[in-house]
């Protein structure tokens, strides 16, 4: 039995299940980063959705098509901390108990947050334990529906209301840039740009040390990340593309693309000082390549997703004043 693959038509369908619910968020332009980019780039900034990231828009899609029986008996999901945020706020709104299956090591402002929400936090060892075996076994314990961070026809959908509104607020970029860790983001923005037949290339992006994608999409299988790999990018530290969001990316992405932890903080720094915005590492990937020189000149416009801006403030003060000092004493 083949897998089933959400089309352009289900990202429509979320649009209109999140409307009223989800923030449509604006699109932002800098002539000060067109000038050193040397070309147009619009910022679609999701650090200003609920909860600092995109992850809620394919939490509500999910949870809100549950029926009144799987409501009652709750949602389990495993996160490092956007998507538990995403689920607890979507179950919250909707009267569903939660349970998030977090690392002990996640960042305190995703962790605090998502038990704010109202949401259980079950945490783990994330290099001795596996979250998804913790998180079936939770319901094979007590009853649930687990909802996948990435790999889940409706949470694709959901994410993929983000180059939806991209692409109809502007004319359509050259290239569209978007993180990547289990790659349901970029999936859900590659049917949007499919289903609205638009010329735009659309690239992952991703930490050097897990650039799973990007490997997977030039040799055409799965690849996975080597064992003891790190970055600064705790939401996109995913081993390996999921099984659907692949499907759909071999088949329409442009290529992936990859950036080091250093050109990440750069980006971060960058996005304080003159966009005026916060944003956690992982949601600074995007800018980063393009800062960095990764995206191809030929490209004459750019769209870039900010796709999060959960980080702790001592990590963030320490992330601007490294690359401060760095480049007062170069």
């Amino acid at each position: 039995m083949g897998l089933h693959l959400p089309s352009f038509s289900d990202v429509e369908r979320a649009a209109e299940r999140l409307r009223g619910h989800v923030v449509r968020t604006p699109l932002l332009s800098s002539s000060q980063l067109n000038a050193l980019a040397g070309r147009r780039v619009v910022l679609k900034p999701e650090c200003l959705q609920h909860t600092g990231s995109f992850k809620f828009r394919g939490a509500f899609n999910r949870l809100c098509q549950l029926t009144a029986k799987e409501r009652a008996a709750g949602v389990v999901a495993w996160s490092s901390g956007n998507h538990a945020q995403g689920v607890a706020l979507a179950a919250q709104l909707l009267n569903i108990p939660a349970r998030i299956v977090m690392p002990a090591d996640a960042p305190q402002i995703k962790t605090r947050n998502t038990l704010a929400l109202g949401a259980e936090v079950v945490a783990y060892d994330r290099y001795s334990e596996d979250r998804e075996v913790i998180a079936r076994d939770l319901v094979m314990r007590n009853g649930g529906t687990i909802v996948p961070s990435y790999d889940d026809a409706d949470i694709i959908a959901g994410q993929g209301t983000v180059g939806l509104e991209l692409l109809q607020d502007t004319e359509p970029p050259e290239a569209l840039l978007v993180c990547c860790s289990g790659g349901g983001l970029v999936a859900g923005c590659a049917l949007a740009v499919e289903g609205l037949n638009a010329s735009t290339a659309v690239f992952s992006v991703e930490p050097a040390e897990f650039n799973d994608h990007e490997r997977s999409l030039r040799n055409g299988i799965r690849e996975r990340v080597e064992p003891g790999s790190t970055s600064i990018c705790d939401a996109l530290l995913a081993p390996t593309p999921g099984e659907l969001t692949f499907a759909i990316n071999q088949q329409i992405l442009a290529g992936g693309l990859s950036v080091s932890d250093e050109e990440v903080l750069l980006a971060m720094s960058f996005a304080f000082e003159h966009l005026k915005l916060v944003l956690e590492p992982g949601g600074a990937v995007a800018l980063a390549a393009l800062l960095s020189g990764k995206v191809p000149e030929h490209y004459r416009s750019v769209g870039i997703i900010l796709s999060g801006g959960n980080v702790d403030p001592a990590v963030f003060a320490a992330a601007i004043k490294a690359v401060s000092n760095s480049q007062s004493n170069p």
